[in-house]
């Protein structure tokens, strides 16, 4: 597809392409908005491509363009951070009420609206601030993706007692939000399943969808067809996702890792300055010193993961802020390594992936227990989870 082009051509149609992976959403007057143009000028490029390589439906207009990705299924750890479960459960509520409203809505009307749609599926609505909260979550998310705009006042009036906001809807965009089938769905669950199908090409599409969405994409968790796929077309694999996105794979025994050299399509910087990100790479090695089951998976217990963290507080005093609590770092700690495909519950134990064994810190000095040390602990930069040599 990309053979048919010239090689300006074919820069800017990669760098397009990953724009839309970032933004499933680019319109007008939202981040990155200066690319529709270059987006619209390559519309029929970008819809083969991404048709071809990995399935998904692209609509573009002058105004916005819209990549229809595949749902994330049953993953926990994808998703947008700044909902809660409620939320979600309100934005969609949301959306079903802004259908009937019009271009244009005062804010207590559509609370109403949702309520009243709240009830007719069941759901029970109170009127505490935890409930607030979380409809004005929902309907922050809407104005940061456009389909809502504050006129006059502020969605998040709901929270702070002053309730009332003039709203206009973008009809338009509002009816490219939503990808899953619901009018073919007859539960939640079915639409879950239905919107996490494969794409047309069936394991091609399937597999590549993983490898692209997620850092690491492990064997195990592949079917046997899938697996054998993959480990057949793993180096065409690999120079397709450079030419056509930029990304970087790296194999071995355990699956395939995919890296984004530019660090543009990572969502998650890993290892990174924050003490969560630094906790994670020095507990690592201590979490991965057991017994492996079949797949080559450490399982630890949550008192050991508590242990490590408390320990790694306490010997570094000066690398992190004193109001640390090690409850709240040990879930912190262990929602990001689920989140980089490192770490997954199973039961009381938590398993930790053998694809961790890449990270290997190397403190410059250990202090003695309780006393601060003369500078923080620094993680390995730029150093790949698969990277073949030493760290330097």
């Amino acid at each position: 597809m990309l053979d048919r082009l010239g090689e300006i051509d074919q820069a800017d149609v990669v760098r397009c392409a990953r724009v839309l992976l970032r933004r499933p959403l680019l319109r007008t007057g939202g981040p990155e908005a200066d690319l529709l143009p270059l987006v619209h000028r390559h519309r029929a490029a970008l819809t083969e491509l991404f048709a071809g390589t990995l399935g998904y439906r692209l609509v573009v207009e002058r105004r916005f363009a819209r990549l229809y990705k595949t749902g994330p299924g049953q993953d926990p750890t994808r998703g947008e951070p700044t909902l809660s479960p409620r939320g979600y459960a309100y934005l969609a509520l949301a959306l079903a009420a802004l259908t009937t409203v019009g271009q244009q809505t005062l804010l207590s009307r559509l609370v109403t609206d949702i309520r009243t749609a709240a009830g007719q599926a069941g759901i029970a609505v109170t009127d505490d601030l935890g409930d607030l909260r979380a409809i004005a979550a929902a309907l922050r998310y809407l104005v940061s993706l456009g389909i809502l705009t504050e006129i006059e006042g502020t969605v998040t009036g709901l929270s702070d007692g002053t309730d009332e906001a003039l709203l206009t809807v973008d009809t338009t965009l509002l009816g490219q939000l939503v990808t899953g089938p619901i009018g073919s769905a007859r539960s939640a669950t079915e639409l879950v399943r239905l919107a996490a199908r494969p794409g047309p090409r069936g394991v091609e599409h399937t597999v590549r969808r993983r490898l692209v969405e997620n850092p690491v994409t492990h064997y195990a968790d592949l079917t046997d067809e899938e697996a054998t796929w993959l480990r057949r077309r793993a180096r065409s694999e690999s120079r397709l996702l450079e030419r056509c996105f930029g990304l970087v794979t790296e194999t071995r025994l355990e699956g395939v890792a995919v890296t984004d050299p530019e660090d543009y399509l990572t969502d998650i910087a890993f290892p990174g300055q924050s003490t969560v990100a630094r906790v994670a790479l020095l507990a690592l090695p201590r979490l991965l010193e057991g017994e492996r089951d079949e797949h080559g998976w450490v399982p630890v217990r949550l008192e050991r993961v508590a242990r490590v963290c408390r320990e790694l507080v306490e010997t570094y005093p000066a690398a992190w802020s004193k109001q640390t609590s090690v409850p709240r770092l040990v879930d912190d700690v262990l929602h990001l390594l689920a989140a980089l495909g490192l770490a997954r519950p199973g039961g009381d134990d938590w398993r930790i992936s053998p694809a961790a064994h890449r990270w290997a810190p190397a403190p410059d000095a250990t202090p003695r227990h309780g006393e601060p040390e003369e500078s923080a602990p620094e993680p390995v930069q730029g150093w790949s989870l698969f990277d073949e040599g030493e760290p330097t």
